[in-house]
């Protein structure tokens, strides 16, 4: 069975996030984008745990019969694949957490008030420039201008990362059913910690992304994609 990608996007971005790793994933794979509320397509809705659960199941819900749906979410949108696992994992044949094996809360939940402090603190237009900068001096403007030609969404992130440090813990990952694979860049701090995670869930894998930061989609993403696919392949054996 081909396996059929439900790709959540990270903080701050929209779906347009994963441009640069649909090339390496689309031969293999259905894809469907989701939009989190307050960021892309969805920037009117109020962002909450309860909401964006349910933007996932609408996706999942939406992949043909015939197609094994993953769930592959980023940063924050690996905190909801994980809060979507731990109330839906049934209807999952894998979930892919990319970024998000950090627990948030204690030593870890700085990183979270880190990101929302100092986005309030500059303003969204002073954020908008300095992101667009740093991108572009990282990842070059033809990688990265589609990618932020989606735009930038600062007001959920406060809303967004206080929804992640209340709900989200290791232990969610006791009620997926379907195995898991965390998969975070070599130099990437938000996989501080992810032996809880491991300990955690009944069927858990890691992979690394050599030379990539917590931004792996970006920094590499054709490995990205083949660790992604090499997951999901497995999923299609586990299947038949």
């Amino acid at each position: 069975m081909r396996p059929h990608l439900v790709l959540v996007h990270g903080s701050r971005l929209s779906s347009t996030q994963w441009l640069p790793v649909l090339p390496h994933l689309e031969a293999d794979a259905a894809v469907t984008l989701v939009d989190l509320p307050g960021h892309g397509a969805r920037v009117d809705e109020e962002f909450t745990m309860a909401r964006c659960v349910e933007v996932v199941d609408e996706a999942v819900r939406a992949v043909p019969d015939d197609e094994l749906p993953v769930v592959v979410g980023h940063s924050l949108g690996g905190y909801v694949g994980m809060a979507y696992g731990a109330d839906h994992g049934h209807r999952l044949a894998g979930l892919v957490l990319a970024g998000a094996s950090t627990t948030p809360v204690g030593p870890g939940a700085a990183l979270y008030r880190g990101v929302a402090a100092v986005t309030d603190r500059i303003g969204p237009e002073r954020m908008t420039r300095l992101n667009d900068r740093v991108l572009r001096r990282v990842y070059g403007a033809e990688t990265i201008d589609p990618v932020i030609a989606g735009g930038y969404y600062f007001t959920p992130t406060t809303a967004a990362w206080s929804e992640v440090m209340t709900h989200c813990r290791p232990s969610m990952l006791s009620e997926v059913d379907a195995p898991v694979l965390l998969l975070n860049g070599q130099f990437d701090q938000f996989r501080l910690g992810y032996r809880a995670f491991v300990r955690a869930g009944r069927d858990v894998r890691v992979a690394i992304v050599p030379r990539a930061s917590h931004m792996a989609p970006l920094d590499q993403p054709a490995a990205f994609a083949a660790a992604v696919l090499r997951f999901a392949r497995g999923l299609g054996h586990r299947a038949a």
